[in-house]
C-alpha cells in the first residue's frame, strides 16, 4: 500500500489511475472500518506518512505530532533475523517512551539497545522522549535493557507502519495468582508475532489458546472453544505450550501463520493447568486493541494524570512478570 502511494508521484497519469483502481478493489468498505489516528510527520526512507487523510478518508487528529524519525521500515515481505525459542522472528518497529533529558541520555540508550541480538536500528526523538527500535528482539529484552540504563521506559506502540486497521493487541492477566502480558502484532496479512510473559504459574507445561469469547464470568471456563475460523483440524487459536520454571515464570516469543489481529479483539486468551487443555483453565484475559506505531505519544496517563514513567511499578502489570 505504501508503494502505491509513492508510485503515484512518479508514474504517468494513466498508471496512477490504474494503481488507484487496483487499490480500491482490494480495500474493504470504509463504512465497516474504524478510524485511524496516525501522526502526520513520521517519515521513513522507504515511504512517508505525511497526508492529512488516509486512504479511507479518515482525518488524522494528533495535535502535536512528534518530530520525524528516519529509519528503514520493515515491509510485508519480512526478513526473519534472530531465532527465539527456535523460531526466526520477523522484524517489527517498537516504540518506547523513555525518560531522557539530554544527549548523554540518548547515547546511553542507543548504545545499550545496539548491543542486543536482533536490533537493527535505533532512533531517538529527544524532544518527545520517544525511542523507536527496528528489529526482532522481544519487548521484554528491550524493556529490561532500557531500565538497565537507569531510565524509566514504557512500551507505547508496536507493529509495521502500513495500513493495517488494527496492528497490535494486548491481553493482560492481572492476578490475584497469575500475572502476565500477551502482545500480538501484525507483521503482514498472513503472519502475526506473539510475545508473552507470565508469573505465578504452577511449575510445568500448560496449554494456552485464543478462545472464542471474552466472557470472564467463570474465568477460562466461560470463554468458549479455541478460536478457529478455518476448517483445519488444529484450531488457529491454539498457541501450543507454555513451560513454567520453578519460580512459576514462563516466556514465549514466536509467530503464528494466518492469524489476523483485527479478528481477535474482544476474544480472550486462556491458560490451562494441563498441556492438553482438558481442565477448566487456570486464568483468562480479554484481548484488547493496543497502540500501533505512531499512535500513542501521550505522556500522561488518562486515568490519573500521572506522567508515564513516574507511576509506581505496582501500576504496571509488566512489573510482576
Amino acid at each position: 500500500m505504501g508503494f502505491l502511494r509513492s508510485a503515484a508521484t512518479t508514474t504517468t497519469a494513466a498508471a496512477a489511475a490504474l494503481a488507484a483502481l487496483t487499490f480500491t478493489s482490494l480495500s474493504p468498505p470504509s463504512s465497516s472500518l474504524p478510524s485511524l489516528s496516525l501522526p502526520k510527520s513520521l517519515k521513513f526512507q522507504s515511504f512517508s506518512i505525511n497526508k492529512p487523510f488516509d486512504h479511507l478518508g479518515h482525518s488524522k487528529n494528533l495535535t502535536k505530532p512528534p518530530s520525524a524519525l528516519h529509519m528503514d521500515a520493515p515491509l510485508s515481505d519480512y526478513k526473519p533475523s534472530s531465532p527465539q525459542n527456535g523460531v526466526l522472528l520477523p522484524d517489527l518497529l517498537t516504540e518506547f517512551m523513555v525518560d531522557m533529558k539530554c544527549d548523554g541520555c540518548v547515547n546511553a540508550v542507543k548504545n545499550k539497545l545496539n548491543t542486543l541480538t536482533g536490533v537493527k536500528n535505533v532512533e531517538v526523538d529527544l524532544s518527545n522522549q520517544v525511542v523507536r527500535v527496528l528489529g526482532s528482539s522481544p519487548v521484554k529484552t528491550m524493556s529490561e535493557a532500557l531500565e538497565q540504563t537507569g531510565r524509566k521506559a514504557r512500551l507505547i506502540g508496536q507493529g509495521v507502519p502500513e495500513d493495517f486497521l488494527v496492528s497490535a493487541a494486548v491481553s493482560e492477566f492481572k492476578g490475584p495468582n497469575i500475572y502476565g502480558v500477551v502482545r500480538l502484532a501484525q507483521v503482514n496479512m498472513e503472519l502475526a508475532r506473539v510475545e508473552a510473559n507470565f508469573s505465578g504459574l504452577p511449575t510445568g507445561k500448560h496449554g494456552w489458546s485464543i478462545n472464542e469469547y471474552g466472557d470472564l464470568t467463570r474465568g477460562a471456563a466461560s470463554t468458549g472453544r479455541v478460536f478457529n475460523p478455518t476448517t483445519e483440524e488444529k484450531p488457529l487459536g491454539d498457541l501450543g505450550t507454555l513451560e513454567a520454571d520453578e519460580d512459576g515464570k514462563a516466556f514465549f516469543s514466536g509467530t503464528k501463520d494466518n492469524l489476523r489481529v483485527s479478528d481477535l479483539i474482544g476474544r480472550s486468551i486462556a491458560v490451562y493447568a494441563t498441556e492438553d487443555k482438558s481442565d477448566l483453565g487456570l486464568s483468562a484475559a480479554v484481548i484488547a486493541r493496543s497502540a500501533g506505531v505512531g499512535e500513542n505519544y501521550k505522556k500522561l496517563c488518562t486515568c490519573d494524570g500521572t506522567t508515564i514513567w513516574e507511576a509506581s511499578d505496582a501500576d504496571f502489570v509488566t512489573s510482576k512478570v
